[in-house]
């Protein structure tokens, strides 16, 4: 056996030890809990196919603003179950229906604090995709929400449960690569100048007003959900590219930033940055048009953001142009620099360790991921049911995860300031700086409320 299958197969029996619970989740024949997802998108249905694979979940609601994803999502329920659920197009009529154990929030990005904290005020435990919140107050209030209620609060950083990632991690924190002093975490694709999309009649099936909900109420363009090649390339709002529209996400910081910077703070074990600058731009995407008639995305098409720890540094970089393979690995991850070598944590190819000593061979592990899109959605999904069944914290705990959104915030935050900040990661307040302070929370639209 040489060394790189021995460290696989000793990385997977410590994965599987650290985690007995999966495989008795999928077999479980306890008690079923009421489930219900709230936002049917792509995404809502990965995971409601993997709440329905347990074993343990009746799904008995699902709810969407846009009547054209039931379609699609009560096919799913009825593939997985055999069940029918009933179709709500308000969160907070499902809430006071359904008696839920369980309620899944799929939703985009603005959407994910009212209906979480909502839920678990319902008595629901809640699985929340990343980023946890829009702003770090909201952030803030779903934490409390959920101590307060002792309800079980899991976020979708499927990462932290990915085989590969947690052998990774066990490598870095036996000291296998030394003492660290950087860390660069990158996710670069190709893309290129934009053309304003126009304005398009709102679809009869959709509820735009309460799709935008707290968010500003900005003109609709986007595509069908029902038809497959106006899926992920589709620029306009909704469905799928509503992440580089600051009024409802924070473009790829916010999103694929999440997933790294976590898995910094997670592997080291830190829990905030005392210092963040940010750069960006769009150079390349062009300037952005907003007008009643036609509009462009407004995310920096690159960003480049430095967050100092007191014992190593971290730079974020992505871009949304030039996409290439020259990156050692692959094109998305982190790389840990250490004393004894290069770490990269990728995504699908695994993790490589590059020694210092060019004589010695790289080491590596191979990925375990499942289908569709390369996720470990699975495991996370029974990681979230073993923590309702013995009242103890999941692996991506909603207080964790929002440390680790808030890194991503910050960045943004910087970047709109056009200056440094410095946090106070015990306060969560930005030290002698109101104007950034400012930026903790936003406005809501009139109707809806902030939470506190």
């Amino acid at each position: 056996m040489n060394r790189r299958h021995f460290l696989q197969s000793t990385a997977a029996a410590s994965t599987l030890a650290a985690f007995p619970f999966v495989r008795a989740a999928e077999k479980s024949g306890g008690r079923k809990y009421r489930t219900a997802l709230i936002g049917c998108g792509w995404w809502g249905n990965n995971i409601l196919r993997e709440a329905m694979a347990s074993g343990q979940c009746e799904i008995v609601g699902v709810c969407d603003v846009d009547a054209r994803q039931f379609e699609s999502t009560l096919a799913n329920v009825q593939k997985g179950t055999g069940e029918t659920p009933k179709m709500y197009r308000d969160y907070r009529e499902l809430l006071n229906q359904a008696k839920l154990d369980i309620a899944i929030v799929g939703t985009p990005d603005h959407w994910h604090a009212l209906p979480m904290i909502a839920a678990v005020r319902a008595g629901a435990h809640v699985y929340v995709e990343k980023p946890i919140g829009h702003t770090i107050l909201e952030g803030r209030a779903m934490v409390n929400a959920a101590r307060a209620t002792g309800k079980v609060v899991q976020v979708g950083t499927h990462r932290r449960i990915s085989p590969h990632n947690v052998s990774g991690r066990e490598f870095i924190r036996t000291g296998k690569i030394g003492e660290i002093g950087m860390v660069r975490c990158f996710v670069n694709y190709g893309g290129g100048p934009e053309k304003p999309l126009a304005t398009q009649p709102v679809p009869k099936e959709l509820d735009w007003d309460m799709w935008c909900g707290p968010a500003p109420l900005r003109p609709f363009n986007g595509g069908d959900p029902r038809n497959p090649s106006q899926g992920a390339g589709n620029r306009g709002i909704h469905p799928r590219g509503f992440r580089n529209y600051l009024d409802y996400a924070n473009g790829t910081l916010g999103d694929w930033g999440i997933h790294w910077l976590d898995q910094i703070l997670w592997v080291t074990g830190e829990k905030y940055p005392r210092r963040v600058y940010s750069t960006g731009g769009r150079p390349i995407a062009g300037p952005v048009v907003r007008t009643p008639d036609q509009q462009t995305t407004d995310a920096p098409d690159h960003q480049l953001a430095t967050f100092s720890f007191d014992r190593f540094d971290v730079q974020w970089e992505h871009r949304r142009f030039a996409g290439n393979a020259t990156d050692k690995g692959e094109n998305v991850g982190c790389y840990f620099y250490g004393t004894k070598g290069i770490f990269h944590m990728g995504w699908q190819k695994g993790w490589t360790f590059y020694p210092v000593n060019a004589k010695e061979p790289a080491i590596s592990e191979e990925p375990k991921l499942n289908s569709p899109d390369s996720q470990n959605i699975k495991e996370l999904f029974a990681d979230f049911l073993q923590a309702i069944r013995t009242n103890s914290k999941p692996v991506s705990d909603i207080e964790e995860i929002h440390r680790s959104t808030n890194m991503a915030l910050l960045g943004m935050m910087s970047l709109k300031l056009g200056r440094s900040i410095e946090w106070d990661g015990v306060k969560e307040r930005v030290v002698g700086d109101d104007a950034a302070n400012k930026l903790l929370r936003r406005e809501y639209r009139k109707g809806w409320k902030y939470p506190t």
